[in-house]
């Protein structure tokens, strides 16, 4: 059951990769424990002398194997309503796996907040700069806030920077969970609301908290990340905003907003190729005086000492400061009828709102439209009311929609745990028939496998956690576990009628014999595994929901090992001729 492990790649691979080898280090460490130390250190243990301790709880196990054993020889008569029984838990259980209550990882509280800026167009960089500082004073008031980094006039990705003057983003370290009341989530919301009373005219502020230490599970910057394909800007901008709105009223989704809203102002010049031409001027003479006017020609340089510096011919900065005073840039001059040539009387001169950055996904433009989830509510229903949105989208031809955020990391994550856990399964299968040289034995153990996951749907519930990731990986590791105490049991039964006792008898004496190791293998990793499932200490959102899938699969599998395995294998297996009649 470990090797399937070893297929698991992407992010789901990256973050339990160390997990993921420490469990398969330890199973082969136990194996070979097993079968070298713990055999020298049996011969080491005294034989006859029991304490008065250990003659209690001998005396306890043995009424509890009696006891056992009754309930074996009651259940029997009644095999068929037993079967019926787990097969209509396993009904009830089954949908549990696929409702919308599901999430791609665990959300964590790291305590990171994200929070973007945006002014008005035109805005300078001095009054940007003003309006931020009084959010930050806002944010750093508050007791739950250790750290605030401010960003001002654009952003930094990687290397790259990004100039806007309307537009800023702060990033807000709060302290650990342990000392405060509200998580991220509250206090997002708790901020909200601080903010629309400040009531701050020209200003947008939209918060979200941050992934684990940052991470995008999907190609998209939020959690929910729908992403428009087509050839318009303008006609991407309006379905953006379209698309906007309609997530603004999906309950549950927060900071709605698309990659085309910001905006910077950005000179347009556009010739009149016609009337340019009639005066004998080409759009590239145009550009080249232009360029000139504006960011002007180097025409010599200045030394001082070893070093040198450009001289810049170009006009007084005052004289380009609008687009009135470019369009009376002289162009031309023709000295036979002293009729000056300015550039507005052969082109348009306007200031126009362009996106900061077009993005562009598989070489075609598009635009990012994107949500943070809300507390209290996951990605898996979140994805179903927006595929309810997108039903009735109306999108003009030539323009797809399609999922760019975590929505798609968690098709595919649970696509992949489904086939991990069937590999699981077969694999599990394969060496068991390989060991009892048939099929019937390893048939009647993996049939007890399913039963498991009424556990595990049994778990989630008590433990309001959503189907995720870890959830699966703990799947696949139960899929292993949990035929250890089948195998336990079917294997002492066909011990017992090798020597001669007849099917009833070999399930009784077997389910007396073998309670006490099936008991102690089943709680001991309960126990092992209880503080994790309890979620105890900084940062166990990530396993917790992998503990409950092992305990509570375990728990309830111990029921199966115990009733339906006998069950089970008093239909599958025949009675041999011969065998001996023992005592029931």
């Amino acid at each position: 059951a470990v090797l399937p492990f070893l297929f698991i790649g992407g992010l789901t691979g990256l973050l339990f990769r160390e997990l993921i080898f420490t469990i398969s280090a330890a199973i082969v460490a136990s194996l070979v424990v097993a079968m070298t130390l713990v055999p020298a250190y049996g011969a080491m243990v005294p034989v006859g002398t029991v304490s008065a301790l250990r003659a209690r709880v001998d005396r306890g196990m043995q009424r509890l194997q009696d006891l056992y054993q009754r309930t074996v020889a009651r259940v029997l008569p009644w095999r068929g309503g037993v079967l019926l029984g787990f097969c209509l838990a396993l009904a009830v259980a089954a949908p549990v796996f696929f409702a919308e209550k599901q999430e791609f990882l665990p959300k964590m509280d790291e305590g990171q907040v994200q929070v973007s800026v945006t002014g008005d167009t035109g805005v300078s960089l001095e009054e940007m700069d003003r309006m931020v500082r009084r959010v930050e004073e806002l944010l750093r008031a508050q007791p739950e806030v250790l750290t605030v980094f401010s960003t001002v006039g654009g952003r930094v990705f990687g290397r790259s920077q990004y100039i806007t003057p309307n537009s800023s983003s702060l990033q807000v370290q709060l302290v650990a969970r342990a000392q405060r009341s509200l998580s991220a989530d509250e206090w997002v919301k708790k901020m909200n609301g601080l903010l629309r009373q400040e009531r701050r005219a020209g200003l947008r502020v939209q918060m979200r908290t941050s992934g684990i230490r940052g991470i995008r599970v999907g190609r998209g910057d939020q959690e929910v990340s729908l992403r428009v394909q087509g050839d318009d800007l303008q006609q991407l901008r309006q379905i953006a905003d379209h698309l906007a709105d309609g997530l603004r009223k999906i309950e549950g989704l927060n900071s709605v907003e698309h990659s085309l809203e910001e905006v910077k102002t950005e000179l347009a010049v556009v010739v009149d190729r016609v009337r340019a031409a009639s005066l004998g001027l080409s759009a590239d003479e145009i550009g080249r005086t232009l360029r000139a006017a504006i960011q002007g020609t180097v025409v010599s340089e200045f030394f001082a000492g070893d070093r040198s510096y450009n001289i810049r011919l170009r006009l007084p900065a005052r004289d380009v400061a609008n687009p009135q005073d470019l369009e009376n840039i002289v162009l031309f001059y023709n000295a036979s009828d002293s009729e000056p040539v300015y550039l507005g009387d052969v082109a348009d001169v306007q200031l126009i709102a362009v996106p900061v950055s077009v993005h562009r996904d598989q070489q075609r433009r598009m635009v990012e439209v994107g949500a943070s989830i809300a507390e209290g509510y996951t990605l898996g229903a979140m994805q179903a009311r927006v595929a309810s949105l997108l039903a009735d989208f109306p999108l003009p031809a030539g323009y797809t929609i399609y999922e760019g955020g975590a929505g798609q990391a968690l098709q595919e994550g649970r696509a992949m745990g489904g086939w991990l856990l069937l590999l699981a399964l077969f694999l599990v299968f394969v060496v068991m028939a390989v060991q009892y040289e048939s099929l019937r034995n390893p048939l009647v153990i993996m049939l007890s496998v399913p039963f498991a996951s009424v556990g595990v749907a049994l778990g989630l519930w008590w433990s309001d956690l959503p189907l995720s990731m870890p959830v699966w990986l703990g799947m696949i590791m139960l899929a292993g576990i949990v035929v250890n105490n089948a195998i336990v049991l079917v294997e002492y039964i066909e011990i017992c009628r090798e020597r001669g006792l007849d099917k009833r008898a070999a399930l009784l004496e077997a389910a007396r014999l073998r309670l006490r190791p099936i008991l102690m293998t089943t709680l001991t990793t309960v126990v092992g595994m209880l503080p994790l499932a309890m979620g105890l200490g900084e940062g166990a959102e990530m396993l917790q929901p992998l503990a409950v899938t092992i305990v509570s699969g375990l728990l309830f599998s111990l029921l199966v090992s115990m009733l339906l395995v006998p069950v089970i294998y008093s239909y599958l297996s025949p009675e041999r001729s011969g065998s001996g009649v023992g005592p029931s």
